[in-house]
């Protein structure tokens, strides 16, 4: 495969989205280019889809997300040299902040870009830190490595840092979604898990009473806090005169968000998390296989539509709940081996070397867990694989949830991932999920393959 130039594709992007001039903000995620615009009607969204090395362009409430697959950083660093783009953070234009007023009305796409425009950015850190936990277990298992030594309260720090500060990562990156101010997002959740503060009892403000809130690994009463910060924040960036903004915007917002939080948003979300998740885990008990079935089969219409990191506010509220996640990640795990199976088998039987190749490399990328080139340049491509990956997706859900099949932390779910299917010490051990989790994939690798082939030698026929 030709290798990529990625100023090109960086000038091409930059071009289709009317020049810099008209890009007001520009971020990435895993493997995509998040592009904001100052006036959305200059971008052809159809030239913008035929641009070599860009698999997709998805729009979500106002924002531009061109699918690159995982070397998008390459891509974002080309784009960002110029030095008319802004990079990341906030977007303070008039233009664009009223074209954004334009969609808020829809309200569940809202609710779902912002979501997982939120937790998207805070991914790399849940995998690197979610996955010291099962390195852990590796070493005391098979290196000798005790608890009381000081390489293993290095990592367990690596591992609990993680989940106890999670809500400054999602702070700082919820307040930048928002277009308010990332370090006072993050510094809001800081507050919140001050020692003095994070599930301490019989505390008020002013007479008024202060539940007592655990808020670390708690990510619903920082999305909700910062949800008010940023209206609090741009009410007096509007309102208060240019000299008094540097002192006072910052010290108003935080007098006032703080305790509205601490009495009424952070109870609120406390509630949310734990209803959602005692709601979840109910339906999953109740029907456990058909659950897990639907999330194997449905988890790349998610991503096609970008909604799969909307759902790790779930994983989150489930891993709190219960201590592991036996629904979203164990019926991704699957999901995303079989768009690999499905790709494997299209690689084997396209006639076109371009298309040979393309599928190879979505496929083992979507084995690793990372399944947007296989979705974008394959399945929703041929349609032949789609149906394949669903198939094997599907019953290696449903064969998952029979046998209980779960994962202990977050990180991308597939084969890399195989040691977040280990079964930590605390919470028995044993080797029997790690075990059913690998069956699980590769049985689903194996059905999406088969069906993909047998669909495909008709289709290519």
């Amino acid at each position: 495969m030709a290798k990529k130039d990625y100023a090109k594709i960086a000038n091409d992007i930059i071009k289709n989205c009317g020049g810099e001039s008209n890009i007001a903000n520009v971020s990435h995620c895993m493997t995509r280019l998040r592009v904001q615009l100052r006036d959305n009607s200059k971008l052809n969204e159809d030239e913008a889809k035929k641009i070599p090395g860009v698999m997709n362009l998805i729009v979500q409430n106002g924002e531009y997300q061109y699918v690159i697959g995982q070397d998008v950083p390459n891509v974002y660093e080309e784009v960002t040299k110029h030095e008319g783009i802004k990079a990341g953070g906030s977007v303070e234009d008039a233009e664009a902040l009223k074209q954004d007023s334009a969609v808020k009305g829809k309200w569940v796409e809202a609710t779902l870009s912002f979501i997982g425009g939120t937790l998207s950015p805070v991914i790399p850190v849940l995998v690197a830190g979610g996955l010291t936990g099962a390195v852990l277990t590796l070493l005391t298992t098979f290196a000798g490595v005790t608890s009381d030594s000081g390489t293993y309260q290095v990592i367990y720090a690596i591992n609990q840092a993680t989940f106890f500060f999670l809500p400054v990562f999602v702070g700082f990156s919820a307040a930048n979604r928002l277009k308010s101010n990332g370090y006072l997002g993050a510094f809001l959740a800081c507050i919140l898990l001050y020692s003095g503060i994070n599930g301490v009892a019989g505390l008020d403000f002013f007479g008024i009473p202060i539940q007592a809130i655990g808020y670390n690994a708690n990510i619903f009463p920082i999305i909700l806090g910062v949800l008010f910060m940023s209206v609090v924040y741009r009410f007096f960036q509007r309102t208060l005169p240019v000299a008094m903004r540097t002192i006072f915007v910052p010290l108003f917002t935080m007098l006032i968000t703080v305790p509205v939080t601490l009495i009424v948003l952070g109870p609120i979300g406390n509630t949310v998390g734990t209803v959602l998740a005692d709601a979840i885990y109910a339906v999953y008990n109740a029907f456990p296989a058909i659950s897990v079935a639907f999330m194997g089969a449905f988890t790349c219409w998610f991503v096609f539509f970008g909604m799969n990191n909307a759902l790790y506010p779930v994983c989150f509220a489930l891993l709190a709940a219960v201590g592991s996640d036996p629904l979203v990640c164990a019926g991704m795990a699957p999901a995303n081996v079989a768009v690999g199976g499905a790709c494997l088998a299209v690689a084997l039987i396209a006639k076109k070397a371009e298309e040979k190749q393309v599928a190879a490399g979505a496929g083992i990328t979507a084995l690793c867990g990372i399944t947007e080139p296989g979705v974008y340049g394959v399945l929703f491509v041929k349609r032949y694989p789609l149906i394949g990956a669903m198939i094997g997706g599907g019953l290696g859900g449903f064969i998952g949830g029979l046998l209980g099949m779960t994962q202990y932390v977050i990180s991308t779910p597939g084969f890399i991932s195989f040691a977040a299917y280990i079964t930590p010490a605390e919470m028995g051990g044993g080797s029997y999920n790690f075990m059913v989790s690998m069956a699980v994939m590769v049985l689903a690798t194996a059905i999406a393959f088969v069906a993909t082939y047998l669909l495909g030698k008709k289709a290519e026929a």
